[in-house]
């Protein structure tokens, strides 16, 4: 009796760990290797603020894609972004990517906004038309800026 207890223990305590292993690559976006053909786009952005490879790349919200890799050109100044789109999907020549972020706080993805072309991307095609990531603390610096700026020309405090 005893031993069947702890055999049922020890089950219990494997699935549970199962399940912290599985959420962990849930959310590492690990899980979602699907290992299908793809084809690779290129988009160069001015600020992919804190976009990281592995990350997902979607259509209308859905996932099609995961950012291969990202690195910095330094005949363009630009961060130079590879997208594995999944081949099954097609977008037009002129679809514009943009990064956006998942809630307020949340993980960074590239966002794909379909164009009008009939012609669609092929591999090694580049997107043209980018959007960088809003940087909040940017924008936190700018609003304050923009708030000295306008009581220095007020005279001061009111």
């Amino acid at each position: 009796m005893q031993r069947t207890i702890n055999v049922l223990v020890g089950l219990f305590v494997l699935l549970g760990l199962l399940a912290l292993l599985f959420l962990a690559l849930k959310v590492s976006n690990l899980t979602s290797m699907a290992g299908g053909p793809t084809y690779n786009v290129v988009a160069y952005f001015d600020d992919i603020g804190g976009l990281k490879p592995r990350a997902a790349v979607r259509g209308a919200g859905v996932v099609v894609g995961r950012v291969s890799s990202i690195d910095f050109d330094d005949q363009r100044y630009q961060a130079r972004v590879l997208l594995e789109i999944d081949s099954g999907v097609e977008f037009p020549k002129d679809t514009s990517a943009q990064i956006l972020t998942s809630g307020l706080l949340g993980e960074k993805y590239i966002g794909l906004s379909p164009g009008a072309d009939p012609q669609p991307l092929k591999n090694n095609d580049r997107i043209t038309m980018t959007q960088s990531a809003v940087v909040l603390e940017n924008i936190i610096s700018q609003f304050l800026f923009n708030r000295d700026d306008g009581e220095s020309k007020s005279g001061g405090l009111k």
